[in-house]
């Protein structure tokens, strides 16, 4: 099985056996290679210091971030907490998963993204109604905004957590100044009953937005004077901005990081936050691109937010170029 073509060899013959047990070794060797980047600092030739994140769906996953020697968690996409159930995970259950995953980054970053729900992702007991164009409709910071105390349930939690470690929180999907300032709304609410009730939380935890729209794009400068930082989820930014599902085939050419238009959106986004001097990263698969990560370090990107596999590849790239 081919992996990374997305094949599947039948009755393979001596040719293609020696073929991919050359590859296979070649892989073995470079794995191997890249264990002197285990924990190193990711710095340029240069000497610009960037950071790479690892991107992580379930508590347990940070036991590998940790082992890769990722500077951080980029992203925790806590959907996944509320998947394969009957109900939604209450306050305490999520507060468990959320600090376990700060303490076991001994403080560094968590940057942890509220319920990102709707699209490709449909919970049944949520009773998200079917849409004839579901990722155009009621998901992600929608959804939540819309059904106020499953948001505040886990805003607690989050606000609790963020006290045994580095948590920070991002809104997805934000499209529009107002929804902003709703959710920091919500959140104030979310700590005054919190204080209310004698339970400890963090006060100035950091808030910050992923920009996945062109409308986001086009407004980043607006936002970046509303939020700590932004985090640029290319995946569905690529998707928005080229009207291209990346699951369609006869469409997939468009679903393309590297086009014109995208490389554009990202650049716009990144000299917005920098002009606002607030932390800018990316959570989507360019992140780990050879071919995007150059241009990132250019336009003066903080931190690159990878699979945990990729950590340590990003990082010697990021480490051998100027």
């Amino acid at each position: 099985m081919d992996a990374v073509k997305g094949e599947i060899i039948s009755g393979a013959d001596s040719e293609s056996t020696k073929l991919y047990t050359d590859l296979k070794k070649q892989e073995e060797k470079e794995r191997l290679s890249l264990k002197e980047y285990i924990n190193r600092k990711t710095v340029t030739k240069s000497g610009l210091q960037k950071a790479v994140y690892s991107n992580i769906a379930k508590a347990e996953d940070v036991h590998n971030a940790v082992v890769n020697g990722a500077e951080g968690i980029g992203l925790f996409r806590t959907e996944f907490l509320y998947m394969d159930r009957n109900e939604a995970p209450g306050e305490d259950e999520q507060f468990e998963a959320y600090s376990t995953v700060a303490k076991a980054m001994g403080g560094k970053e968590v940057i942890i993204r509220t319920l990102d729900v709707g699209g490709d992702k449909n919970i049944d007991y949520l009773n998200i109604e079917k849409e004839d164009n579901p990722f155009m409709g009621l998901r992600a910071i929608r959804y939540c905004l819309k059904n106020r105390e499953l948001f505040k349930i886990q805003l607690r939690a989050l606000l609790r957590a963020a006290c045994y470690g580095n948590i920070k929180i991002i809104l997805p999907l934000v499209c529009t100044v107002d929804e902003v300032l709703q959710a920091k709304r919500i959140l104030e609410e979310c700590k005054a009953e919190l204080y209310n009730s004698g339970v400890q939380y963090k006060d100035d935890i950091k808030l910050g937005i992923m920009i996945e729209t062109p409308a986001a794009v086009l407004i980043s400068d607006e936002l970046a004077n509303l939020v700590d930082f932004f985090s640029i989820g290319t995946n569905d930014l690529t998707g928005y901005t080229m009207a291209a599902d990346r699951g369609n085939r006869e469409v997939s050419y468009l679903y393309d990081s590297n086009n014109t238009a995208v490389l554009k959106a990202i650049e716009l986004t990144i000299k917005n936050a920098n002009a606002a001097k607030i932390p800018v990263g990316m959570c989507g698969e360019a992140a780990a691109d050879p071919k995007m990560i150059p241009l990132l370090l250019k336009w003066g990107l903080d931190e690159f937010s990878v699979s945990t596999s990729r950590v340590l590849k990003t990082r010697k790239i990021i480490c051998q170029s100027e």
